[in-house]
């Protein structure tokens, strides 16, 4: 054989392996979905006047009854739930000028189903300026009809989910906060004490 028609055949070997993967990869594709989750939330925020996105409050809750409820469409074998965890802040500009404004916060917040807990997210947000937002949300009495309250710091959260559970609560533990006024620590069921935004679901469709 010829070095060149070996060198073809080479190329025709990976050009069929190459052709069988992208088939796998296509096959795989139609059959593993992503899109927004279907989400029931006790109290929403608001809107975010940059992305438009709904932000969710997070709020202390002793029972799985109690949390943001969303819901996994049936599926084989695990999905992925996914979603930005943030602090929940109270801005106000006068405290910052006044160099008062800075805060720090540290939120741990369980996912469970009814049988067990699948995760216990946390997030490590600081606040020191304006520019430490993440967005601004409609809806209130503010200048340009904004709330006082935003989300600071974003972590993006990844949910395991069993073939067999089709909703999963997230409900808020705990808080700790540093401000210059003092610390606290946020424990009472039904505070809010975090946000969310963002929630998708990753599954193969039965």
């Amino acid at each position: 054989m010829t070095r060149f028609r070996a060198e073809r055949l080479a190329a025709g070997g990976l050009a069929v392996g190459a052709f069988a993967l992208l088939c796998v990869e296509a096959a795989w594709g139609q059959t593993r979905r992503i899109e927004p989750a279907e989400v029931h939330c006790p109290t929403a925020l608001g809107v975010g006047v940059e992305s438009d996105v709904i932000y969710c409050d997070v709020q202390v809750g002793n029972e799985v009854a109690d949390g943001i409820k969303v819901v996994v469409p049936a599926h084989r074998g695990e999905a992925t739930v996914s979603f930005t965890f943030h602090a929940r802040h109270t801005y106000s500009e006068e405290e910052v000028t006044r160099g008062r404004g800075y805060a720090r916060y540290l939120v741990t917040a369980a996912v469970a189903t009814t049988e067990e807990v699948l995760t216990r997210p946390v997030v490590l947000a600081e606040f020191h300026t304006e520019a430490d937002l993440v967005d601004r949300v409609s809806g209130g009495a503010g200048p340009g009809g904004v709330k006082a309250v935003v989300p600071v710091g974003a972590e993006r959260i990844h949910v395991q989910v069993p073939e067999a559970v089709t909703e999963i609560s997230i409900v808020g533990l705990s808080l700790e906060m540093q401000r210059v006024s003092g610390r606290e620590t946020v424990e009472s069921v039904g505070r809010p004490i975090a946000v969310l935004s963002d929630v998708q679901v990753e599954y193969r469709a039965r």
